[in-house]
């Protein structure tokens, strides 16, 4: 018996030891290719020296401090993100639906501030995941996620994908639209960069707040900082989480410098947020990420795995209908209910994870070499041969 709430599907049962790079191990010492990376947590694989370093280096040091303190860790991370990403201010949570939670928060705290109490509801599109908390599972509206919960009643739906749709939802009381350029859990969704552009001139138009969710996409997952960057667009408030400090709790919003004056002192506050070790562990992450070289080399490998994945699909049409995604952010559709061939995968030992919409979704460290793309390609190949 476990005591811990059943709350988790957990397909894969193996014990994992240890990890380095793309590899897991079991007690066993059996070896698994690893492209589920904690859900795109582990941008840098398992392990990655430098962050093993920092950790070991840091945790000799103050690991909490509270928010009743500056740290400077945090102050130094905040300046470099806002920078990165021409930002006015970030506010720190330890996950993405704190983050999510924080988002809503400042798109109706800018309107009731200018006097505008009654423009507080957001648009979300219809079926997202934006987390698991109150507003996360308000804002997202999956059946399989709301059932037996209590709502949020600030939230209005659109149907993803369907701009008319979209544009009839708006009324005089939409305060933000809030939606992840690429939806992860949903299926790899991409939004098209000229949906991404026509949302913002709209939001422009009628004076909405232009909210995005970076979560799961972001952080360089798919080839940019953020994903909504591959479409020239500028939101208001960005949330970000997983990747940012190497699989520490560490997450946060961006926003532009009217919805930033609009919160106080006392409006907000995180007891963990922006802990003194989640910061020094973020700071590794970006430098890392900023070395010379390290967006080509995403997008180098992602074309070489979208290669090889087409060439699979096309000798295998009866299991892959469809291979989509951006970057190292990837989604094999299947014809019927992907479990089998996961559980293929798991037995070849590849490790993947499913996602709605019958997709697979591969999520490699953001280091792979061409030789583990190859590795994985094998495996899918022999997997769909043994379908």
């Amino acid at each position: 018996m476990s005591y811990v709430l059943e709350t988790y599907d957990r397909p894969v049962k193996e014990n994992f030891a240890s990890g380095k790079g793309s590899y897991l191990f079991t007690d066993k010492n059996e070896k698994y290719l690893d492209w589920c990376m904690g859900l795109a947590v582990l941008a840098f694989g398992h392990n990655h020296p430098k962050l093993v370093e920092a950790i070991k280096k840091y945790s000799e040091k103050p690991w909490h401090l509270s928010n009743l303190f500056v740290i400077q860790k945090q102050e130094k991370f905040a300046e470099r993100i806002c920078k990165l990403t021409g930002f006015h201010s970030v506010g720190f949570k330890v996950d993405g639906a704190g983050a999510t939670d924080l988002a809503v928060k400042g798109a109706v705290r800018y309107f009731h501030s200018i006097g505008q109490k009654t423009k507080n509801r957001i648009l979300c599109a219809n079926v997202s995941f934006h987390g698991r908390n109150i507003t996360g599972i308000s804002a997202g509206n999956n059946p399989k996620h709301i059932e037996g919960f209590p709502l949020l009643k600030n939230f209005d739906h659109f149907e993803f994908g369907n701009l008319d749709d979209f544009k009839s939802k708006i009324t005089d009381r939409t305060c933000a639209v809030f939606f992840e350029p690429i939806r992860g859990e949903s299926g790899i969704q991409i939004v098209p960069d000229d949906h991404m552009r026509e949302i913002e001139k709209i939001c422009i138009e009628k004076n909405i707040l232009l909210g995005v969710d970076e979560c799961q996409a972001g952080l360089y997952r798919t080839g940019k900082y953020f994903s909504y960057m591959h479409s020239g667009i500028k939101p208001s408030m960005v949330t970000f989480a997983k990747a940012v400090a190497g699989s520490y709790p560490c997450a946060g919003v961006l926003f532009e410098e009217k919805i930033a004056k609009s919160f106080s002192i006392g409006s907000e506050g995180n007891t963990f947020a922006g802990s003194n070790l989640s910061m020094s562990l973020a700071n590794c992450v970006m430098d890392l990420m900023l070395e010379d070289g390290f967006e080509k080399h995403i997008m180098e490998v992602s074309k070489y795995i979208f290669e090889k994945l087409e060439k699979i699909k096309n000798n295998f049409p009866k299991i892959i209908k469809e291979i989509r995604g951006r970057g190292l952010m990837i989604g094999l559709q299947i014809n019927e209910n992907p479990t089998k061939l996961f559980d293929l995968f798991l037995k070849n030992k590849l490790i993947t994870v499913k996602a709605g919409d019958n997709v697979i979704r591969i999520l490699p460290s953001l280091i792979a070499t061409k030789e583990e793309i190859d590795e994985g390609i094998k495996i899918i190949t022999k997997s769909c041969e043994e379908y």
